[in-house]
């Protein structure tokens, strides 16, 4: 059941409360929740970005600590495997895994652009969450929850390949040729849907485009396709 914002809200909806702990969240402070679950185009005084703040340093040390406890490669390949477990991408994963659009608080122009499934708004306010939780349980059950939630991309072979973008500049340093060159050429949307379209380019080689909801990601993206095209 989609949040409705045109009302103002004193606790969080009966649906939202019980989704919150079958999803394994610790809930006291309602007025906290519902902040990690609003965004910034409702209006409100508070939103998600502050508890989001939190909860990005909770998750990465959290995986970080697995990675060291249970990954035996080198730093670089560690850093690697964290990178891509700890991004936008993986977090709106998991966002979706758990069911986290139906919940999100939000106006009703950013609902009628898609807001509530971009990777971007997802991602934030599955890290929002964990800030919240941190807050209202403690690092233990935090960390506990993290660990349940990204079970699967842990074991898995999340960020154990190369990046596209190491990939490329790797090549790039042993064919001779200059480090690939990456320029936004354009962007299009709303704010909260912002979508990049990203060049990459090596000189005395080609160059080619790639659109995606964050400049990281469409760089990655343009990485990938040069490797394909020209690798």
């Amino acid at each position: 059941m989609e949040q409705d914002v045109s009302r103002h809200m004193s606790g969080l909806e009966s649906q939202t409360r019980a989704w919150l702990k079958a999803s394994g969240f610790a809930v006291r402070d309602e007025a906290m929740w519902l902040e990690a679950l609003t965004h910034g185009s409702t209006g409100e005084m508070r939103d998600y970005q502050r508890l989001e703040f939190l909860g990005d340093r909770v998750l990465g040390l959290t995986i970080a600590h697995w990675l060291f406890a249970h990954d035996n490669s080198v730093e670089g390949k560690m850093a690697q495997r964290l990178n891509a477990l700890v991004s936008k991408t993986s977090c709106a994963a998991r966002a979706r895994e758990i069911g986290i659009a139906n919940h999100v608080r939000m106006g009703k122009q950013a609902r009628e652009d898609g807001a509530q499934d971009s990777d971007n708004v997802l991602g934030d306010i599955m890290e929002s969450l964990l800030g919240a939780n941190f807050i209202d349980a403690g690092f233990d059950a935090a960390q506990a929850l993290i660990h349940a939630l990204w079970h699967d991309a842990l074991r898995g072979a999340v960020g154990q390949s190369k990046h596209p973008k190491s990939a490329l500049q790797e090549w790039a340093a042993g064919n001779r040729h200059r480090p690939p060159e990456y320029v936004v050429t354009a962007t299009e949307g709303p704010d909260h849907a912002r979508r990049y379209t990203v060049r990459v380019a090596v000189n005395n080689v080609g160059h080619v485009e790639a659109t995606a909801n964050g400049k990281q990601e469409a760089e990655t993206g343009a990485a990938k396709l040069f490797m394909e095209k020209f690798g």
